[in-house]
């Protein structure tokens, strides 16, 4: 392999993570800062809500966008087409 071919490859690997981990960390983001701001309106400071909250809102997107992470299998065919 050469080193353009490397670096590619490097460089798809983190546009994957970053494609496949935003959405997450997103939707999470702004369910933590909703029940926070909740929180903070009606005083009430229980940490287990917002980590509830946070759980549950990632364990649906993961059913219901799950197959949207078959980039990750493209990108790992796409390696081992490489290896070929």
């Amino acid at each position: 392999m050469e080193i353009t071919q490397v670096t590619d490859v490097f460089r798809d690997g983190i546009g994957v993570a970053i494609r496949l981990g935003a959405p997450i960390l997103l939707l999470a983001l702004a369910v933590g800062v909703a029940t926070a701001i909740l929180q903070a309106v009606t005083q009430i400071h229980e940490q287990t809500i917002a980590f509830v909250l946070k759980l549950i809102v990632v364990i649906l997107f993961l059913v219901v966008g799950g197959s949207w992470m078959m980039t990750l299998q493209e990108y790992t065919l796409g390696l081992f087409e490489l290896m070929k």
